[in-house]
């Protein structure tokens, strides 16, 4: 595992409390925004922040997402940019874990070893590789584990129990639930069947598991921390973030930080 993502974790069970992740996507609303941005949302409580890499062709990400990398993409943003902008964050934080999100194509088209080094040495401590299913990319999984990254995978209200116990087997980090049947951004999420379903994975993992996808504020991040070991907030914050001249986007992805934060920490100690 990580170091920074599994003190991270240590640290927060010790307090009884959440993890709370933000998802943005790299080099969106503005190309040079990013790395301020990432600073920003740490400061404003994020304990990992999962760093979308644009891709042409997302098959997960609702319309919201999809439009980022669009706007990414249009601007040249690419993989060694991503990089880029993950030293830069590194040279001014050190301590909050950075998980790189996206797609196999990419890191492909790159190549996995540079891919793997290069990450390592941007200071990346986890990846998820959304269409890596875990029995296609044992290989790619050990390269990130030998560079001590974490291989984090996704599991879905349709997840089978032989499919989250192949997750379980090589993942580590933490696993990422996609809370319902759709893509990123949906409105409807049912908190009971999230109820339901983390301790069906917990059976089997022993990673910490992470709940995202139809999570948009307070009340909905609350519901899920109750039950999961962190909130994942992606469509809301770039939705947010979309509509922000340049000056605003720190300042407004530090203050929604702030205000999920804030409601997770009301809770702390009631959920072990």
């Amino acid at each position: 595992m990580s170091a920074r993502i599994a003190a991270t974790f240590e640290a927060l069970r010790a307090r009884g409390r959440k993890a709370l992740i933000p998802y943005v996507t790299a080099g969106d609303p503005f190309a040079d925004v990013t790395p301020e941005l990432m600073l920003a949302l740490a400061d404003g409580g994020a304990d990992i922040i999962e760093l979308g890499v644009p891709f042409s062709d997302p098959m997960a990400d609702g319309p919201v997402i999809q439009r980022a990398s669009e706007r990414a993409l249009a601007r040249g943003i690419g993989l060694p940019r991503v990089l880029e902008m993950v030293r830069a964050f590194r040279a001014k934080n050190t301590a909050t874990p950075l998980v790189l999100m996206g797609y196999a194509n990419p890191v492909e088209r790159y190549g996995v070893e540079r891919f793997v080094a290069d990450a390592k040495a941007a200071g990346v401590d986890g990846v998820l590789v959304v269409d890596y299913p875990p029995e296609e990319c044992e290989g790619f999984a050990a390269r990130l584990k030998a560079a001590g990254l974490d291989p984090i995978f996704l599991l879905a209200p349709t997840s089978t129990d032989q499919r989250i116990s192949e997750v379980a087997r090589i993942a580590t980090g933490y696993v990422y639930y996609v809370s319902l049947k759709g893509v990123t951004g949906a409105g409807h999420l049912d908190t009971a069947q999230v109820a339901q379903m983390v301790p069906r994975i917990r059976a089997h993992v022993k990673v910490p598991v992470g709940v995202g996808f139809g999570i948009r504020d307070a009340q909905t991040a609350c519901a899920v921390a109750a039950v999961a070991d962190a909130v994942v907030i992606g469509s809301r914050l770039v939705q947010l973030l979309e509509e922000q001249p340049r000056d605003k986007v720190a300042s407004t992805g530090r203050e929604f930080m702030a205000s999920i934060r804030r409601a997770l920490d009301s809770m702390e100690g009631q959920h072990q």
